[in-house]
C-alpha cells in the first residue's frame, strides 16, 4: 500500500491527484491556465481534507518531470521537493508524456476516446512548445517507447516511417495544431492532460523503488528558457 500526492504542472492545466496502492481517490485540475502557483497548494490541502489524511501519511510525491512549460514544472517541483524534505519522503519522476499516454488508455477503457480499437495502433503524446514545435514521444498500445523524448518541428514528412507502419494516434496540447500539416495521415483524438494518468505510473515507480534525488532532481526542459520582453511601455 502506498499513499501518493501526484503533481502535474508541465501545461497549462494544474492537476493534482491523491492514489492509494495505484487507485486514484481524489483529483483536482484547473484548466484556465496560468494558475499554478494560486491554485496547486489549495488543490493539496482539499484532497487531504477530503480524505481525511494528514502530510505525514503521505508515503511519496510525484511529479510530472516533463518536457512541458519552464515556468509550470519549476512550480511543480518545487512543491513536490519541499513537501517531499519535509515530510522526510522520496520524490517519483514520471514521464510527462507517459502519463499522457495513461490517460489516452483509461479514456478508451471508459469508452469515452473516439476510438473503436488501440490495439495495433501507435500514440503520440505532444506538449506544445510553441509555433509548430512539439514535445512529442511514440509510444504503443503496451506503453513500450518507440521513440525517445524529443522537441520535433512538424513538417509534412515528419513520422513518415511510423506513420506509414501502423495507425498514428496524436493528443495532447500540442496536437491540434498539427493537424494543418499532418491531417489525412493520422488520427487525432481529444485528451488533456491530468494527474490522474500519473497514478499507476507512479505505484510501479515505488514498488520498485526508483525515486529521484530530492537535492539534485531537475525537470526535463528539453529546451532553455527563454526571456521574451513585452513590447508595451510600462511606465
Amino acid at each position: 500500500m502506498a499513499l501518493i500526492l501526484n503533481i502535474e504542472t508541465g501545461t497549462d492545466i494544474c492537476s493534482a491527484a491523491l492514489s492509494n496502492n495505484g487507485e486514484l481517490l481524489s483529483l483536482r485540475e484547473n484548466t484556465e491556465g496560468r494558475g499554478h502557483a494560486k491554485y496547486l497548494a489549495v488543490y493539496i490541502k482539499e484532497m487531504l481534507r477530503e480524505m481525511n489524511v494528514k502530510p505525514e501519511d503521505l508515503e511519496a510525491v510525484a511529479v510530472g518531470m516533463g518536457p512541458g512549460s519552464y515556468t509550470g514544472l519549476r512550480i511543480g517541483v518545487s512543491v513536490a521537493k519541499g513537501l517531499c524534505y519535509a515530510l522526510n519522503i522520496p520524490l517519483i519522476a514520471v514521464n510527462s508524456l507517459k502519463s499522457l499516454l495513461c490517460v489516452a488508455l483509461e479514456d478508451f477503457e471508459a469508452g469515452i476516446l473516439d476510438m473503436k480499437n488501440v490495439q495495433g495502433s501507435l500514440f503520440c503524446p505532444m506538449i506544445d512548445a510553441r509555433r509548430m514545435e512539439v514535445y512529442c514521444q511514440v509510444f504503443d498500445a503496451a506503453g513500450m517507447e518507440y521513440t525517445p523524448v524529443e522537441a520535433k518541428i512538424i513538417a509534412a514528412d515528419s513520422f513518415n516511417g511510423l506513420i506509414n507502419e501502423k495507425q498514428f494516434v496524436i493528443f495532447g496540447s500540442g496536437a491540434e495544431k498539427c493537424l494543418g500539416v499532418l491531417e489525412g495521415k493520422v488520427k487525432y483524438v481529444d485528451v488533456k492532460h491530468s494527474a490522474r494518468g500519473m497514478v499507476k505510473v507512479s505505484q510501479e515507480l515505488f514498488d520498485k523503488a526508483e525515486f529521484a534525488d530530492t537535492a539534485y532532481f531537475e525537470p526535463l526542459y528539453l529546451k532553455d528558457f527563454v526571456l521574451t520582453t513585452t513590447p508595451k511601455k510600462l511606465f
